[in-house]
């Protein structure tokens, strides 16, 4: 086995690159056509497509192989392109493992023929949406600035319609992050019952008409304001808080919350399935349309441009001494006050993205969500430790519901 196989890498592919039928006021990402100038089709060529479903198949020794697609707007290529995508994996899968697909879209272009070809294919569509219209639209609008939140639901209907698996992705922003029981019945209410909240930060850049990169590993480089459509620290936290009280009452082991999972997990020993709350991170890469491949999907930069598959192997870029490097920066630039700090063990100090605060000694490097994320592990604590000891029992995570409604009809008759 390889040292990449080994170290169990996984690819974020963007076959058409930064390019979106959308133009969301807080997307980070439609600027990355500036990785490109001169380019006028973004749209992954039969031969990096091949040449990157190949050298991914080789790399992994897992039974199940993971694709992950995303973009901009994947849809944009169309179906046939996809059908090739599946023909390549069926044409270099080895029988002894099989292949998964999880496509993300924003799913104004779903229509009957892509949803057949998904369900069919058995794809996991990961819808984006942000609450109900009101919460949805002030961002997430067209290259004309119209609403999408009624294209975006017409595609969900039909994913529903034809047996599509999806989950959905909801952006934390300034405004839905202060209505969290709003936001996360509603999604309950559409048939939503896999849900990952991604707080969003953004920092101005120099010029003030570009986002700014990210902080250098020890913090230096964050003093760029935070955009308008940030989330606020404190908010972030209260939304999380409150979901996990409604979640916690109600929907335990029908509503799979991935912040929720994860921390379940954290608290039963296991390892933090998401990267940005494992102690290192660097193996989630980016591809790009052109066979680029990025350090992670927060760090399309070009310092952060490992080389690119058509000409250097997939698994030797994976593996690079400088990508190990930046995974392990992750745990190694860790200010004094996150390695003092009672929950480190469940935070990480999250993405290093967002690590661009300053400590109470003076240091740079904490999260800009440190607030938020400590108000939310100290919350739910007692709850996690009791679901870990139910499952520890061998008895189902759901037993909490009925033990907390017993203790506030005992609470509530001794208050009479």
């Amino acid at each position: 086995m390889s040292d990449a196989q080994a170290a169990g890498f996984q690819v974020l592919v963007k076959p058409a690159g930064p390019t979106c039928n959308l133009g969301c006021r807080y997307c980070y990402y439609l600027s990355k056509t500036e990785l490109y100038p001169g380019t006028t089709s973004f749209r992954m060529s039969d031969e990096v497509l091949e040449s990157f479903v190949r050298q991914y198949i080789a790399s992994q020794s897992a039974p199940e192989i993971p694709f992950a697609w995303q973009g901009g707007e994947p849809l944009l290529l169309g179906v046939e392109f996809f059908r090739r995508a599946v023909e390549l994996q069926k044409k270099h899968c080895p029988p002894t493992q099989r292949i998964s697909n999880a496509l993300q879209t924003n799913g104004t272009l779903l229509t009957a023929e892509w949803c057949e070809f998904l369900r069919d294919n058995r794809f996991l569509v990961g819808i984006s949406i942000d609450g109900p219209r009101r919460l949805h639209d002030p961002y997430r609008v067209d290259k004309g600035g119209q609403p999408t939140f009624d294209r975006t639901l017409r595609g969900l209907e039909l994913l529903r319609q034809y047996g599509v698996e999806f989950n959905t992705l909801t952006v934390l922003h300034r405004q839905n992050a202060r209505r969290p029981l709003e936001v996360y019945r509603f999604l309950r209410q559409i048939g939503s019952r896999f849900m990952q909240f991604i707080p969003l930060v953004e920092r101005v850049g120099a010029e003030k008409k570009t986002l700014a990169g990210p902080p250098e590993p020890d913090g230096k480089g964050g003093d760029a304001p935070v955009t308008p459509w940030s989330v606020e620290p404190a908010a972030f936290g209260e939304f999380l808080c409150a979901v996990f009280d409604e979640w916690l009452r109600h929907d335990v082991g029908e509503v799979y919350v991935q912040i929720f999972e994860v921390q379940l997990a954290l608290h039963m020993g296991l390892p933090a399935s998401l990267c940005v709350f494992a102690e290192t991170c660097g193996k989630g890469l980016v591809l790009e349309h052109n066979g680029d491949l990025y350090a992670c999907d927060h760090y399309v930069y070009p310092e952060y441009l490992l080389g690119n598959v058509r000409t250097r192997p997939l698994a030797e870029l994976a593996n690079l001494p400088r990508q190990a490097a930046f995974g392990a920066a992750k745990r190694d630039t860790l200010p004094k006050q996150c390695l003092a700090c009672d929950v480190l063990w469940a935070c990480r100090g999250e993405c290093p993205k967002h690590r661009f605060g300053a400590a109470r000694a003076g240091e740079r490097g904490v999260n800009y969500f440190c607030a938020g994320y400590k108000r939310f592990f100290h919350h739910v604590a007692p709850y996690m430790e009791k679901m870990a000891a139910l499952l520890r029992a061998e008895r189902p995570a759901a037993g909490i519901m009925a033990a907390l409604a017993r203790q506030e009809r005992q609470s509530r008759r001794q208050t009479r």
